[in-house]
């Protein structure tokens, strides 16, 4: 999710030019044979998430299940971004305690000075150097899942197993292009007939994962995978953003009995709940995306009690964790204010 003007006319611009999702331009990965440069090192590296991006919320659901929290330590950003990019605003004095910088464009200018592209989180940045890393979205926490295993918790679930990874990545693109991808494609179109393609293409994607899910507690297999998480950061979002403010409202996440099951498991989930901040999320879209809601007024509602009501969804079986075990408590650093949870 970027954070800084490019050219393209910063927030204001969010449902005034058509929506296009960007590859990642520093795409080097941290790897346990540092093969990029990057070798993976407790303690050298730092990943910066805002709460609000599901991109990020994806890095930050992996490092909590896989338990890299005393590994790669966590810098978390202002859910209301302005033009320069991810400010540190939620730090004393403004600034991030680590990499003592105000802004994430900092760190992506120590790498590339001039980077004509928008700043993004998830961003990895080398703590010793303060330059960015990577910011490929997309490989981030799969390389949390397979090249940082020798500093993984004891009992950490495999999120990407190696037998399986042909399925995993066919439903991950699926969601990735329907799901995650549809809701931005409805939300930012600048005509009808882009807003319908996009809308239609999401809820037919929502309704075949339905049917999937309705015989399966999870995505792929009996236990929790890669794929699982990227659906959950999409769906979590889904009634307190993405029905309204994005229009994607056919139907509400609540009123599908299989879907909202299935998040509300997931939701119960330690590593999944305890990450989630409806605070950030709901003030960063209705406030930064200016050309979408000008009035910047943050609705009220959804009533979030309903995310900690039984689900039932354990009568399908499956082992969360397979063969492991979930993550401990939450860090006090780290925990989301009482504000943002149910």
């Amino acid at each position: 999710m970027g954070g800084r003007d490019d050219g393209g006319g910063g927030n204001s611009a969010y449902g005034r030019k058509a929506f296009k999702r960007s590859k990642a331009h520093f795409a080097d990965r941290i790897t346990a044979d540092g093969r990029d440069g990057w070798p993976v090192e407790a303690g050298r590296y730092r990943l910066v998430v805002s709460r609000a991006c599901p991109w990020a919320s994806r890095a930050l659901v992996s490092r909590r299940l896989l338990g890299l929290e005393d590994a790669l330590s966590l810098a978390v950003a202002d859910p209301v971004q302005d033009d320069r990019s991810w400010r540190f605003t939620l730090d004393p004095d403004g600034r991030d305690p680590v990499l003592g910088i105000r802004y994430l464009s900092e760190a992506y200018d120590r790498r590339e000075k001039g980077y004509p592209g928008g700043v993004s989180v998830p961003a990895v940045v080398d703590v010793p150097s303060g330059k960015l890393v990577t910011n490929d979205y997309q490989r981030i926490t799969l390389d949390l899942a397979t090249e940082w295993t020798a500093l993984h918790r004891e009992g950490a679930p495999d999120l990407y197993p190696a037998g399986r990874r042909d399925e995993i990545d066919a439903v991950m693109d699926d969601i990735f292009q329907d799901v995650n991808n549809g809701v931005y494609r409805a939300g930012f179109a600048t005509g009808q007939e882009e807003y319908e393609t996009a809308c239609t293409a999401l809820f037919r994607r929502l309704e075949l994962l339905e049917k999937r899910l309705e015989r399966q507690r999870y995505l792929v297999g009996d236990t929790l995978t890669e794929a699982d998480i990227r659906l959950f950061t999409t769906l979590v979002r889904f009634d307190a953003v993405y029905h309204g403010h994005f229009k994607c409202n056919r139907w509400k996440l609540a009123e599908s009995r299989v879907l909202w099951a299935y998040v509300r498991d997931l939701y119960q989930t330690p590593g999944f709940g305890d990450t989630v901040d409806f605070d950030h999320i709901k003030r960063h879209y209705y406030q930064v995306h200016t050309g979408i809601n000008p009035s910047g007024i943050v609705p009220l509602g959804p009533d979030l009690a309903g995310w900690t009501t039984p689900h039932h969804r354990a009568e399908l079986g499956g082992r969360p964790f397979g063969d492991g075990t979930p993550p401990g408590p939450v860090r006090a650093a780290e925990e989301v204010p009482a504000r943002g949870r149910p």
